[in-house]
């Protein structure tokens, strides 16, 4: 297997963990462990390729990505309870895959359409995707509204991977940098609360009181 093909599973498997860890903060049953997983494992890859027009998806023409996230989902039914604080391994999680997938995503674009752009946006679509819809299945507060850094790390990692390889760097290299690069960028903003300046403006008005 090549590590292109490594990353894709690795990110498919840590991101299905996030998933099936947000199905037990709801208490939910195996079947929705299962759905959580695939979900939050497969979402972002899907829309992905949907953007680029590659159909059937990845995971309609090889199953193994289902079956990684239903074997993940399992894992983690029986082992969450052993975890003291599920929501601090769920975003650490969530990093570690964010740093495959922006990698993963961005190789898929460049090699589907030569352009770095695009490269840089189907990695950062891939890497943020799956946990933006595992927070809404969830009905919890979007990584997307999280004051640390998050998109920006996926962008970086993106961007830092197809600057490499456009300058001609080998592909394990340049595959390094990149999620080593939004894995220090989103881990950072974890642990020292790395943010944007927000807008401190008057807000608009309420849409009652324009009535």
């Amino acid at each position: 297997m090549s590590l292109l093909a490594y990353l894709d599973y690795a990110g498919i498997a840590l991101f299905a963990a996030t998933g099936a860890l947000a199905a037990s903060r709801k208490q939910l049953d195996l079947i929705g462990f299962l759905f959580f997983a695939t979900v939050t494992g497969i979402g972002g890859g899907t829309v992905r390729d949907i953007v680029l027009g590659r159909v059937p998806v990845f995971w309609v023409l090889n199953p193994a990505y289902i079956v990684i996230c239903c074997i993940t989902g399992v894992v983690v039914f029986f082992t969450a309870h052993l975890v003291e604080s599920r929501y601090r391994l769920l975003i650490w999680l969530d990093a570690i895959g964010l740093s495959a997938y922006c990698v993963m995503g961005a190789a898929k674009g460049l090699a589907a359409t030569g352009s770095p752009t695009i490269a840089v946006v189907t990695g950062t679509l891939t890497a943020t995707f799956g946990g933006v819809l595992r927070d809404l299945m969830a009905n919890e507060p979007s990584v997307l509204l999280r004051p640390e850094i998050y998109i920006t790390a996926a962008l970086i990692g993106a961007g830092v991977f197809t600057g490499a390889t456009e300058l001609g760097v080998p592909l394990y290299a340049a595959s390094a940098l990149g999620a080593a690069a939004a894995f220090a960028i989103r881990g950072g903003a974890l642990w020292f609360g790395w943010t944007f300046p927000t807008y401190r403006h008057r807000p608009g008005r309420h849409p009652d009181d324009v009535m």
